[in-house]
């Protein structure tokens, strides 16, 4: 059911319009995305672990992962490119392995549980709450690691990031926060009666003293090591310090989000009853609230009865018993509950109502794990993150472009930016508008906040379809849930944006080795604008007949001719020539050619008629070149000269600026695959093309 029918009364009669599209999933679980990327995917990640595994094996030791190495390049692994000495610091005691950590260690005891998972040091109680909420549906979670030994010490995960699958591999060393014996100062060891055996054995043993995330379960790994894994995703530990939790349930299952504002609700019984009793089985749900205004009471440590401000909870389950609704609901910190009716202990859990406990799956206890009313839920909290999940009868196109927008001020109107696709046949669809992942190499990006929204267009009408569902400032996407009939749409964009650094800010201390990784990452994600539609084209290219594809290279062929003879019929050359005779007896000619160019470019009005437009550039060619270098015409010595290579683009380069890597993804069923093409105006699209060059 799509979050817009929440607004609508619904018909028993009616078939859902384009605004109330119908997710039922099929009888089997959803579970992750899959697309064309998937199995190839798993397969790589189960070869790499079975190779590295026979390595390991044959020269008798354990897995040490030189791209992610935390015991030998910790500054990388635990802060990338932010500086220690910024408010981002962190500073573990020592590294260990997982069977140094634990006597009997177990990627999973009796599966995963949403109790099993504690915060850490780090700031990424979004992420932790991701974890918890997915732990809650069945068999989720058991699908990220898709292979590993763990006497070698070797694990593989699979992530969704920016449309496709990507494998990462980790080794089984982890932070810990309690030191080396020798290390402890002199009434540290007085404590443990100077004995290093009883240290070893009780205070670095467990994983209570792991220094970032860990399982509430003694001998568990699940959690730590996935943290790892998802912190190389992102280069970095400190890479994971804020963001949202439905993100991270997007990039751990290929699903999409929508933030639902509590107070835009129109009919709260109908959200109960159409997705909050829907949670954890193909829907996923989260819950915040912003931090409280201190300044007239001048508590800086204000919470709503117990629950804190700009901090991610999980909703694990919602149930209406004894003509109540409850929604059981748990803090990632494993502590810090909520205080209100129904709390632990609270006067309201009478001898009646306490048997009803079993029926919530709750327990008292500070286990960060709480009940409240559905009431008391929606007073309470502002916003729900809410992530559908895909089971295998739906699929996914998408295609990317780099825009480089005009600087501010500018219009905030749609059209610069669009994207056009075809259906086959009639499909539920969701359509998704996203910025590209930044998370690895923010630290060099351009420093803009982005808000996207987008209409969508039948292809040949004037009135738009639907409007992307409305969402908070600033986030990685956007989205739209409707039924569309066969056809072809148009998706028009509308960007804005706010620099909350300037772009030419300088970072000092930045190490070059750790800047240069995080470099080519960038250009490696970024290169997703170019390549796709590359892939695209090749695939089309092969399978066309032989007779067509003939046809195709003698019209190509005719175009070029024709394009040379109006390059020649529209260009006016004006050289300039001047010869210089140095002591050393070489004659220097320096050519100086004014050449002026002809562009003619169809452009759509604002009212969908075609125009012809041409434009007049003109381009200064200057060769300086000998005239009697030996062995060497003069035309000769010019094709010599190499041209100076563009600058690297880096943080100071203005390509980044006003600049943003823009992707739209469509979600139909498989027997309705799209076909997706990205268009930009046509100054932008000359921008966008020279920021690829460089």
């Amino acid at each position: 059911m799509s979050i817009f029918n929440i607004f609508k009364e619904p018909t028993k009669t009616t078939p859902p319009t384009v605004n109330q599209s119908s997710f039922t999933q099929q009888d089997e679980k959803a579970r992750l995305l899959v697309t064309a990327e998937l199995d190839k995917a798993l397969e790589q990640c189960k070869a790499k672990v079975a190779r590295i595994s026979r390595d390991c094996r044959m020269m008798n030791r354990k897995f040490r992962d030189t791209e992610f190495d935390l015991e030998n390049d910790g500054e990388l692994c635990l802060h990338g490119l932010r500086a220690p000495e910024s408010t981002i610091n962190y500073t573990p005691s020592d590294v260990q392995r997982v069977t140094q950590i634990f006597e009997n260690p177990q990627f999973f005891i009796d599966g995963a549980s949403s109790n099993d998972i504690v915060q850490g040091a780090i700031g990424d109680c979004w992420f932790v709450s991701a974890l918890a909420t997915m732990a809650t549906a069945e068999g989720l979670v058991e699908k990220f690691c898709v292979a590993k030994d763990e006497e070698v010490g070797v694990y593989g995960f699979i992530f969704f990031r920016d449309g496709s699958w990507v494998t990462v591999i980790i080794d089984d060393f982890l932070y810990t926060s309690i030191p080396k014996y020798e290390e402890l100062s002199y009434a540290e060891k007085t404590l443990y009666h100077d004995d290093k055996e009883v240290y070893n054995a009780t205070a670095r043993k467990g994983g209570k003293g792991l220094y970032f995330a860990r399982s509430g379960t003694p001998g568990e790994t699940w959690v730590p090591l996935i943290e790892k894994a998802y912190a190389k995703l992102h280069g970095s530990y400190a890479a994971l310090s804020g963001g949202e939790a439905c993100e991270a349930i997007e990039d751990l299952t290929g699903g999409v989000s929508t933030f639902i504002p509590t107070n835009d609700i129109f009919d709260i019984d109908r959200f109960w009853n159409e997705e909050l009793l829907k949670a954890n089985q193909d829907r996923l749900f989260g819950c915040a609230y912003q931090s409280l205004n201190t300044a007239r009471s001048g508590d800086y440590n204000a919470k709503i009865s117990g629950l804190i401000g700009n901090h991610s909870y999980s909703v694990l389950r919602a149930v209406e018993v004894k003509g109540k609704r409850f929604v059981v609901i748990r803090n990632p910190w494993g502590e810090s509950e909520w205080t209100g009716r129904w709390s632990d202990g609270s006067k309201e859990w009478t001898k009646e109502w306490l048997d009803v406990l079993p029926l919530l799956g709750h327990s008292f206890g500070n286990d960060g794990q709480f009940v409240m009313e559905y009431k008391d839920f929606l007073e309470s909290w502002e916003m729900l993150d809410r992530t559908l999940l895909f089971d295998s009868s739906w699929i996914m196109s998408f295609q990317y472009l780099h825009v480089t927008t005009k600087p501010l001020p500018t219009a905030w109107t749609f059209g610069d930016v669009s994207f056009t696709f075809s259906l086959q046949k009639a499909s539920p669809a969701m359509i998704v508008l996203s910025e590209l992942d930044t998370r690895f190499f923010e630290e060099i990006s351009s420093r803009w906040y982005w808000t996207l929204d987008f209409v969508v267009f039948r292809k040949g009408e004037k009135e738009y379809l639907a409007h992307s569902a409305p969402s908070r400032l600033w986030c990685r996407s956007v989205n739209l849930e409707l039924n569309l009939e066969a056809g072809e749409y148009v998706v028009h964009v509308r960007l804005d944006r706010h620099n909350y650094i300037p772009a030419r800010a300088s970072v000092p201390n930045w190490d070059p080795r750790i800047y240069a990784r995080i470099l080519s990452e960038r250009t490696k994600a970024q290169s997703i604008a170019a390549t796709k539609k590359k892939e695209e084209e090749a695939k089309a290219k092969a399978k066309e007949p032989e007779e067509a594809k003939q046809k195709a290279e003698e019209e190509a062929k005719k175009a070029e001719e024709e394009a040379k003879k109006a390059a020649e019929e529209n260009k006016t050359v004006d050289d300039n020539v001047t010869t210089v005779q140095s002591e050393d007896g070489t004659t220097v000619t320096t050519t100086t050619t004014t050449i002026q160019k002809i562009i003619t470019v169809t452009k759509r009005l604002a009212n969908g008629e075609e125009v012809d437009v041409s434009d007049t550039t003109k381009e200064k060619v200057v060769s300086d070149a000998p005239t009697n270098v030996e062995g060497q015409s003069g035309d000769a010595a010019i094709k010599a000269v190499d041209p100076q290579p563009d600058p690297k683009r880096d943080m100071q380069d203005a390509s980044e600026e006003n600049s943003i890597f823009l992707g739209l993804r469509v979600y139909t069923n498989k027997e309705a695959p799209v076909t997706i093409e990205g268009q930009l105006r046509h100054e932008m699209e000359v921008s966008a093309a020279l920021a690829l060059a460089s």
